[in-house]
């Protein structure tokens, strides 16, 4: 999984702070699926920092093993910057803390292709790392 773009490129690197009304954002893309049968679907809009989708990553990977293909719909493209503790106030602005991914209501997040029987167990598990509502699609060809 790709952590961060190409920052190099970038004219400005550390954008404004995201505000987005997230009870109003909802996914018009219809999904079609690449290869997998099984998806993790977020019911609600929220956003997703690079932790939280390596923590579900490492939670299918465990529950599934590793012939097991994983694919990830979310890119965290979005830098969020952030002063250090006790600095005053002024002197610009802070560094980069970390990277988050805009999620809308309706987007899939994970699929994964696998015939194991504890998929459930292990999309439970990894479902259970994001702080947005999900919901488990079974998709047939």
């Amino acid at each position: 999984m790709k952590a961060f773009p190409n920052i190099q490129r970038w004219k400005f690197k550390k954008l404004h702070k995201p505000s987005f009304n997230f009870t109003k954002l909802t996914e018009r893309k219809i999904f079609v699926p690449i290869q997998a049968q099984y998806a993790i679907q977020a019911l609600e809009s929220g956003k997703l920092t690079f932790k939280q989708l390596e923590a579900c990553r490492r939670a299918l990977r465990r529950g599934l093993g590793k012939s097991v293909r994983i694919y990830f719909h979310v890119f965290t493209g979005v830098p969020v910057s952030k002063k250090p503790v006790a600095v005053r106030m002024g002197k610009g602005k802070g560094g980069i803390s970390y990277w988050i991914a805009i999620i809308k209501q309706g987007k899939v997040i994970v699929e994964v292709s696998t015939s194991s029987k504890n998929i459930m167990f292990a999309l439970t598990k990894a479902a259970n790392k994001l702080p947005v509502k999900t919901a488990f699609l079974k998709l047939t060809f």
